[in-house]
């Protein structure tokens, strides 16, 4: 059911569903879960060595959202001890080309971002 008398003619209105999903899909670990699945599926343990600096909490939360939305799927692997693989959707994979794109558009241009922040707090500093 399409959620556009929601949005009360703007994607930006607080009520518009999309405001929510973009939330939750645009955070630092939905995009960096997202980068690692897109190589294939994964168990938690290889997702979390992957992920450096995350914490445990932050994963399983961050997983369970991006489930929940459909873009990752969770599956358990019958072994002992138990595991559990993570892998993207279909939907989760029409994602991939965005964030490829800013992916590029961070490694092509982190030196100019951290000459513009130099810059910044000098600037800043000075006044």
């Amino acid at each position: 059911m399409p959620h556009d008398t929601q949005c009360n003619g703007s994607r930006f209105s607080v009520d518009c569903p999309s405001r929510l999903l973009f939330d939750q899909v645009a955070k630092k670990w939905s995009m960096m879960i997202m980068t690692v699945l897109s190589g294939g599926g994964i168990q938690f343990n290889d997702l979390k060595r992957r992920l450096e600096g995350v914490s445990q909490k932050s994963l399983s939360m961050t997983l369970k959202r991006l489930e929940r939305n459909g873009i990752i799927a969770r599956t358990v692997v019958a072994s002992t001890p138990p595991g559990v693989r993570y892998e993207m959707t279909p939907l989760g994979l029409t994602l991939l080309p965005p964030f490829q794109a800013i992916n590029r558009w961070a490694n092509d241009n982190i030196d100019a971002v951290e000459m513009a922040r130099v810059a910044y707090d000098k600037y800043h500093s000075e006044s």
